[in-house]
């Protein structure tokens, strides 16, 4: 088994992809080369501005080549608690964003020529246990009451062996507006498109300072300085204090992923015969898919930990996986690796201005089509071409403890175990 990430391994960065020197000026600086990143460099260039992205290791390191890849249908926080928290109409108008942002993804990939293996197969929350699955009926008639979303369908224990080759859950609700994807494939597919378009990348760089100009904005990096007229954060999960009050609002979450070898074309079809996205009811959940070669993807959290050891952690989810799919008792584990979700307090998105530096994080394991799409809009914002988005119209709660996570998030972490006992 290898402590490595499976998707670049199977899809390496291209090496004919353009690396470019650190420039002494430019438009506006990137800090960060993942989804975010990338749709801001994208939009910023269609625009005409200058644009740098710049990676402290190389270009896609992060979360971006790391997830599950899973395009999925609405925001970390639960709809109902968003409704209530920010009003109906700011919600539905949330709500549908979220729509948009799987739309948004598939439209990039067309119009960029990204061969990623996008494919809208659909996503399942499985019922970890019956007082869920009881719920489930109330929620899909929510949704069609207070968002007119009429996509949701109840699958019955009786009826899941159609959709899952498990008797592990208590029922599942089905959304058939997801996708999957290949991360790898997709995050390098895009920086090929920025430096298409004319975007510099500059990997092995990290931010050190930055401080104010008349002009705009002064950066220290490790490979020197430059100047720039405005700059976006967009680190999320590896969010630092080099500007401090962003790294109040966030704080990372690790999230651990094993895949099995390749499996027979059959016991494929037996796991997953329509090859959804699965994700389980619990707090401390665990997700998993089929890859695009047919390997079973596994991942969750044992706690909120970002550094548990990587063979440890296979262990764990590896008997974890054969409790859902007996079937797998002797499947090698081929691939264990883990990536940081960023994770503000309120589980929302969070955009907009701080120390006159702008930012998009927070996506709290929803990734894939959030920063996509938040990341085109505040490249259009830095461009003039918008005045906001949706995620800078709500405050954004922050903390003085938020950089001491490894004290707090144990705390959290047994809290949500008992959660998972009782509930």
């Amino acid at each position: 088994m290898k402590t490595t990430v499976y998707w670049t391994e199977d899809f390496p960065r291209p090496a004919d992809l353009p690396i470019s020197p650190l420039p002494e000026t430019v438009d506006v600086a990137v800090i960060g080369s993942g989804y975010t990143g990338l749709h801001a460099a994208l939009a910023l260039r269609k625009a005409g501005a200058s644009v740098v992205v710049l990676e402290q290791r190389i270009i896609g390191w992060g979360a971006s080549s790391r997830n599950g890849g899973m395009a999925l249908t609405g925001l970390k926080e639960e709809m109902p608690a968003v409704c209530k928290r920010y009003g109906e109409e700011l919600g539905r108008a949330f709500w549908e964003w979220s729509l948009e942002s799987i739309d948004h993804v598939e439209r990039t990939i067309a119009e960029e020529g990204i061969e990623c293996n996008f494919e809208r197969t659909g996503h399942m929350l499985l019922a970890f246990k019956p007082s869920h699955f009881a719920r489930f009926g109330e929620e899909v008639r929510w949704f069609r009451d207070q968002l007119g979303y009429d996509e949701l369908a109840v699958v019955s224990k009786a009826d899941l062996r159609s959709e899952i080759g498990t008797s592990a859950y208590y029922g599942g609700l089905l959304d058939t507006r997801s996708a999957g994807l290949h991360p790898a494939r997709y995050v390098f597919g895009l920086a090929q498109a920025a430096a298409r378009h004319g975007a510099l990348l500059v990997e092995h760089t990290s931010l050190k300072a930055l401080s104010r100009t008349r002009l705009g904005f002064r950066l220290v990096t490790s490979g020197g300085e430059l100047n720039a007229r405005e700059v976006l954060l967009a680190t999320n999960g590896y969010t630092t204090d080099v500007v401090k009050p962003l790294r109040e609002g966030i704080f990372p979450v690790g999230s651990y992923i094993i895949v099995t070898e390749p499996l027979p074309a059959a016991l494929q079809q037996e796991l997953s015969p329509r090859r959804r996205m699965f994700f389980d009811s619990k707090h401390f959940l665990n997700y998993f898919r089929l890859t695009p070669d047919g390997r079973m993807l596994f991942g969750g959290r044992h706690d909120l930990s970002t550094s548990l050891d990587l063979v440890e952690s296979a262990q764990k989810m590896q008997a974890r996986m054969v409790e859902v799919f007996p079937q797998l008792a002797g499947a090698p584990i081929t691939h264990s690796w883990s990536g940081n979700l960023g994770v503000a307090f309120d589980l929302m998105p969070h955009a907009g201005r701080v120390q006159g530096v702008h930012y998009a994080v927070g996506y709290a394991g929803h990734g894939v089509s959030i920063a996509s799409l938040l990341g085109k809009e505040m490249g259009e914002v830095l461009a003039g071409r918008r005045t906001s988005t949706l995620f800078a119209q709500i405050n954004h709660p922050r903390s003085p403890i938020t950089p001491y996570d490894q004290l707090y998030l144990p705390l959290i972490s047994a809290y949500f175990r008992l959660l998972d006992q009782v509930s």
